[in-house]
């Protein structure tokens, strides 16, 4: 799972390593890969976990994890996982408003790179 996501993550284009698109897509994409192999309940234990700090990134990261766990759930092959990701990052925005909606901070809080 950590090999698949990182893999997809260290190729993206996307850009916002932390806090940004490239962090949203990486989130979404590492839940989804939980959730299909192990289920929901995995990602909602690690996102209670890693994610309890209150911040407005961490905020961010709940939400994603969600839909990520989502679509997951719904993949009928671990082959649909990364392009359903994909394509939900490319639809989400800045600070979404719908629960179903990828969403990332506004770009004067990204910080660069694909490792932090």
């Amino acid at each position: 799972m950590v090999v698949f996501t990182w893999g997809h993550v260290l190729r993206s284009d996307f850009e916002g390593g932390k806090n940004g698109k490239l962090d949203a897509y990486r989130h979404a994409l590492a839940s989804a890969t939980v959730s299909y192999t192990l289920g929901v309940w995995a990602v909602e234990v690690t996102t209670f976990v890693f994610e309890s700090g209150g911040k407005e990134s961490n905020a961010m990261d709940v939400h994603n994890n969600r839909i990520g766990a989502s679509i997951g759930a719904k993949a009928g092959s671990f082959s649909e996982i990364e392009p359903a990701v994909r394509d939900a990052v490319a639809k989400g925005s800045v600070s979404a408003g719908h629960a179903g909606q990828i969403t990332w901070l506004p770009a004067s809080k990204w910080r660069d790179g694909k490792f932090w």
